[in-house]
């Protein structure tokens, strides 16, 4: 009898296993349903919250210029976090692969409509500067995800310059990196996402409360797409302005593409990774050992406010499809040696900042206006920070 009743056991646990099964089964289902209509809720909702027109004018929120002395206040605060024992540091982008000279021609047969600014004069050629680095604040292997950033500053730029103490150095500065849209959509969440990370507390920096409504997925998605693997060469990647600038009397955003048609044939040379600064040695294998030149095209994208091309989110990608890029000048860096002691310390010490420039190109939004303070100010501190370290003779 005993036996008997527990030969039934397994038939007993075989049907509750298979009434299990069905259950989860129906509950992964049910997961799978709600999800794919929760995905199609937020697609919904950001093709309507995304949608245009816009103010082609800047709009300045109330408040924004106390933000803008806390951010200021944290961004030093970095930058003593992150100093060396004989230098200060940028609060990002600290780490370059190279300052390199460039050639940055207008073509012949630019049409009308885009002579703006330093893009006025048909052939023209400027002399540049060009710094092509990581985005951390602090030096760091390049095999470790991250942003690259280039900046080119053009010289002997005539015209009133935008910035009182910049009146005598005639320069335009654009400061690019390789992404298309920033992780922050303007001043009060910057301020809110820096403090986080400045404190270490980088989950806060997403996801700033309990409140799901102040959780901001899609930035974080950005951030996360933003800290990408390395390219096999600083010339390989392509650079965005990210917000955007007066192109004459239009806003535009600003992005600079390889163009190896422009240049003799060249196959970059496999880096072994493993190393902390292989595309430092890229750049140099390319533009020193090898005497080869990299070519780019810098292109701009006008805005047309009768879609959403906003000028106060830089969160939010400009479709190519609702404005496509286009060619104003072409850039060429020519065969160099550029990895000198005398040259990298010249490039520590260039500031690149987007308002060393002319009206034509002054920058606009409320992420370029926090730029032109924070910049200023954590360039005098971290150059006066150097000077008391290493004085001169």
């Amino acid at each position: 009898m005993m036996f008997s009743d527990s030969s039934r056991l397994p038939g007993f646990f075989g049907r509750l296993w298979l009434r299990l099964g069905r259950g989860l089964f129906k509950l992964a289902l049910w997961l799978l349903v709600l999800g794919a209509l929760g995905i199609a809720i937020g697609y919904g909702y950001y093709a309507w919250k995304f949608s245009g027109p816009v103010p082609a004018e800047e709009q300045v929120p109330p408040g924004e210029a106390a933000m803008t002395q806390d951010i200021i206040q944290t961004a030093i605060r970095i930058v003593d976090q992150h100093r060396e024992p004989t230098r200060y540091l940028r609060d990002a982008h600290a780490k370059a692969h190279g300052c390199v000279t460039a050639e940055v021609s207008v073509p012949q047969n630019l049409p009308a409509d885009l002579r703006q600014g330093v893009f006025a004069q048909p052939g023209k050629v400027w002399q540049a500067w060009m710094r092509l680095s990581n985005g951390n604040a602090y030096p760091q292997f390049d095999q470790l995800q991250d942003a690259r950033g280039m900046a080119i500053k053009l010289l002997d730029v005539p015209g009133q310059q935008l910035m009182a103490d910049q009146a005598g150095k005639h320069e335009q500065d654009f400061v690019m990196f390789n992404h298309a849209n920033f992780f922050v959509s303007d001043v009060a969440e910057y301020r809110q996402n820096i403090g986080a990370q400045a404190d270490g507390k980088q989950v806060l920096a997403f996801f700033p409360s309990w409140d799901p409504r102040s959780w901001r997925l899609r930035h974080l998605l950005i951030a996360k797409a933003t800290l990408a693997d390395a390219p096999a060469s600083p010339t390989l990647a392509t650079y965005y302005s990210v917000s955007p600038y007066k192109f004459g009397s239009a806003n535009a955003k600003f992005r600079v593409v390889p163009d190896p048609g422009s240049c003799p044939p060249y196959t970059v040379a496999k880096q072994n990774q493993d190393l902390p600064n292989f595309l430092r040695t890229a750049l140099h294998q390319q533009l020193t050992t090898d005497q080869q030149p990299a070519c780019f095209m810098l292109q701009i994208q006008r805005q047309d406010a009768r879609k959403y091309m906003p000028i106060e989110d830089t969160s939010v990608q400009w479709k190519e499809s609702d404005a496509p890029f286009q060619t104003v000048a072409m850039i060429r860096v020519p065969p160099q040696d550029f990895d000198t002691p005398a040259q990298n310390l010249m490039c520590d010490n260039l500031s690149f900042n987007p308002w060393h420039g002319i009206e034509a190109h002054r920058p606009i939004g409320g992420i370029n206006r926090l730029r032109k303070a924070v910049y200023e100010a954590v360039s005098d501190y971290r150059h006066a920070r150097n000077a008391a370290l290493n004085p001169t003779p």
